[in-house]
């Protein structure tokens, strides 16, 4: 199936968005075998925008799906012009489905939901009135009452105490698609392998305020959930990334610098216990495994150091000015 000519990705452009005028919110929902419930997410979410009287756009991204999602966006979009469907060649992802559609996106305002309808349509005015109100940058959905099975709530439960804790972003849900942004996060917070949970954590960093509204949830009705207990682990490996690249991304030599110094002070002392028994008390050091533990670490701590500098090295003739700040206003 060809897409419509107005919907034709642009390609190797600096910026894809169509030269047109602005909107006042984009709802965007990235969309995989949800063929059940895009229809009607579609018709209930415009209901509600048209009830507040806002310009909008409906942005469908599929991400490969193959029970035959498209064609009911399509078959939406024949009844309002609103709705836009931007079809991915296959499965990328839901952080790669997220950009593109952001990329495609008009609005001053974003919105983001899952195609499920477990998200419910009519929670988008409390959003809004929510970040606007609050002079948020960042509004995030809190499931408070999830509906979901034990299986998919515990490990959820567990990522998001933990990422709460050495993130130390306060928010409950970091894992809720429905979401709320001014478009100037997502201009300047990069959405790249499954770093979409942590854009709370990202925009945190660069100083947007982020804030969060406990939101309706409802239980699946069609289709199966996409996210099982691997997602606790990897989303574990993606908050050291994210921590790493907000806190020492320009310093690098400030994390690998305490490793290796606590490495090599360890492989030291050792080293030098062993020397004070063998020069003051005659003990023989061939049989000591000790003794090799301690070069071992004094090694390492000097292997992570060096990697430390050869990052540094890299940061200062890599280094963008804009990299390091976020201006919010200038006022001349």
């Amino acid at each position: 199936m060809s897409l419509p000519e107005t919907m034709t990705p642009v390609l190797g452009s600096q910026d894809p968005r169509p030269a047109r005028r602005q909107l006042d919110i984009t709802v965007l929902v990235p969309v995989l075998d949800e063929a059940g419930t895009v229809e009607e997410l579609a018709q209930r979410v415009a209901t509600t925008l048209e009830s507040l009287g806002r310009s909008f756009e409906i942005i469908f991204v599929d991400d490969g799906s193959r029970d035959g999602t498209p064609d009911r966006i399509l078959a939406a979009r024949e009844r309002d012009s609103r709705i836009k469907l931007v079809r991915l060649r296959r499965n990328f992802g839901k952080a790669a489905a997220l950009t593109a559609g952001f990329d495609r996106s008009l609005g001053e305002l974003v919105l983001t939901m899952d195609g499920d309808l477990q998200d419910d349509p009519e929670e988008i005015p409390r959003l809004l009135e929510h970040l606007e109100q609050g002079s948020f940058d960042l509004v995030s959905g809190w499931k408070r009452d999830r509906k979901d099975p034990i299986s998919k709530r515990a490990p959820s439960r567990l990522f998001n105490w933990v990422t709460r804790k050495l993130a130390q972003v306060d928010l409950h849900d970091f894992n809720c698609g429905f979401k709320l942004y001014r478009r100037e996060v997502l201009e300047q917070v990069p959405v790249y392998g499954e770093h979409h949970r942590y854009i709370p954590v990202l925009a945190s960093r660069r100083g947007f305020r982020v804030g969060e509204i406990a939101v309706r949830h409802h239980p699946r009705r069609s289709g199966v959930s996409k996210y099982g207990w691997d997602r606790l682990y990897k989303g574990l490996l993606d908050l050291l990334t994210v921590l790493f690249i907000t806190k020492y991304t320009r310093r690098p030599l400030h994390l690998f610098g305490v490793i290796g110094l606590l490495s090599f002070g360890a492989g030291f002392a050792i080293d030098a216990w062993l020397a004070f028994l063998w020069a003051f008390r005659g003990e023989a050091l061939s049989q000591r495994p000790l003794l090799f533990l301690g070069v071992l670490l004094m090694l390492a701590g000097l292997q992570v150091l060096t990697t430390g500098l050869l990052a540094e090295m890299t940061t200062h003739k890599t280094f963008r000015r804009t990299d390091s700040y976020s201006v919010k206003e200038i006022v001349d």
